[in-house]
């Protein structure tokens, strides 16, 4: 995909590599999305960097103090979080924006450690495709803990949904902020801003 460049980036050197997660190592709040962007995050480096996603993203990170601005363009733009950590289901970018199971499979290993080097009190997932594959990561670590695999087993996706975990964690759900929600108003910025507040307050044991 870093081959195919938009004009109005043509003169970029893309990344075109699989997109590492960044962020706070000690973050509190993960956030999970879906997969690099053909030009944000592929052409950029950085989750969430360079597309309307993160136009939408960003802004609300900074209202919420998770985020030192609210523009995100490039790895070198400043730009740092704090205690919130942003990573992907997928880590590179998929046909038609897709992920195929067969490529979150393969992917699944990095998530798995960075839920596991991270411990976060509180898990975003942004879209069902990212609850999908963090319920079952954590689903999978619940096998001898019948109270804990209950939690998980009766969770669903829903936009500001929030589920309580039996090892003290959260799982909180949000619309994906890409423009087939922003544009039609099915995500809105008095909505996301919800979530991060009810994210940080959660984290915080408020």
């Amino acid at each position: 995909m870093a081959s195919r460049k938009r004009a109005a980036f043509a003169d970029w050197d893309y990344w075109g590599r699989p997109v590492p997660g960044f962020g706070d190592a000690h973050a509190r709040v993960l956030v999970v999305g879906l997969a690099p962007g053909a030009h944000g995050s592929n052409r950029t480096g950085r989750q969430f960097t360079g597309d309307a996603s993160g136009r939408f993203l960003f802004p609300a990170l900074h209202r919420a103090g998770f985020a030192t601005t609210g523009a995100a363009t490039d790895r070198h733009d400043g730009l740092q979080l704090r205690g919130l950590y942003i990573t992907a289901a997928a880590r590179c970018v998929p046909p038609d924006n897709k992920p195929t199971p067969a490529e979150l499979d393969r992917c699944q290993p990095f998530l798995e450690r960075e839920l596991a080097l991270i411990q976060p009190k509180v898990i975003a997932c942004l879209g069902r495709v990212a609850f999908d594959r963090v319920r079952r990561i954590l689903r999978a670590q619940q096998n001898d803990d019948p109270r804990a695999a209950r939690a998980l087993d009766t969770a669903r996706f829903k936009h500001g949904a929030v589920t309580a975990l039996a090892n003290g964690q959260w799982l909180i759900c949000s619309y994906h902020p890409s423009q087939q929600n922003t544009l039609t108003g099915r995500l809105t910025p008095a909505m996301y801003d919800r979530i991060w507040v009810k994210a940080r307050r959660l984290a915080e044991g408020t």
